[in-house]
């Protein structure tokens, strides 16, 4: 592969979540068809200023479009079939889409779109909340969100003496009495030998 053209070195931002992979070269304008991480992928529609990075594992073999960070701007974004397709600037053919397959894409939580409701939450925004119960009592840390179908599950661990404690909560709202980003707590009906 060969490098691009006109791609911008850049500092990745600090707030910066990983949200897709460009999968493959889409048409002969620059096109390239996407892999969000999201089933939604609102982030990826809803934003423009993006930031690449080099693939990692078995997508790493032979790149060599870029070696760090990179910005560049979606010029535009649609749905397309049963994925995503992005035109780039200033990916301007098909053979530096090429060059770009595999490579992760980063956007900054700043610039994320509004969920438009109160009671949607970012998946990123929810790692790390530690979550009590209605007693107060602590019933861990936020470490991953299962999705299951109709609702998602929150992943807990806490630290008890020597031993780590594993808890799954469903996040619905017969569970779920109050996230509070502010203060970085999620309060459940949920008692610990659950």
């Amino acid at each position: 592969m060969a490098a691009v053209p006109g791609l911008a070195p850049a500092t990745l931002p600090a707030d910066a979540v990983e949200v897709g992979r460009v999968q493959e070269a889409w048409g002969i304008k620059g096109w390239v068809r996407l892999h969000p991480h999201s089933a939604s992928a609102d982030v990826l529609l809803g934003t423009r200023h993006w930031y690449l990075c080099p693939p990692e594992g078995r997508y790493a073999r032979g790149f060599d479009a870029f070696t760090g960070v990179v910005a560049l701007d979606a010029t535009e974004v649609k749905p397309h079939a049963d994925g995503i397709v992005a035109q780039l600037a200033p990916v301007a053919d098909r053979n530096a889409a090429e060059a770009l397959k595999g490579a992760r894409i980063f956007v900054s939580r700043a610039d994320f779109p509004d969920t438009g409701n109160a009671d949607e939450y970012y998946w990123v925004d929810l790692i790390g909340l530690d979550v009590v119960n209605r007693e107060g009592l602590p019933l861990g840390t936020v470490r991953d969100l299962l999705p299951t179908g109709p609702h998602s599950v929150l992943c807990l661990t806490q630290t008890v003496g020597d031993a780590t404690v594993e808890r799954m909560i469903p996040f619905v709202g017969v569970y779920v009495d109050r996230v509070d980003l502010a203060a970085r707590r999620i309060t459940v009906d949920w008692q610990p030998d659950y």
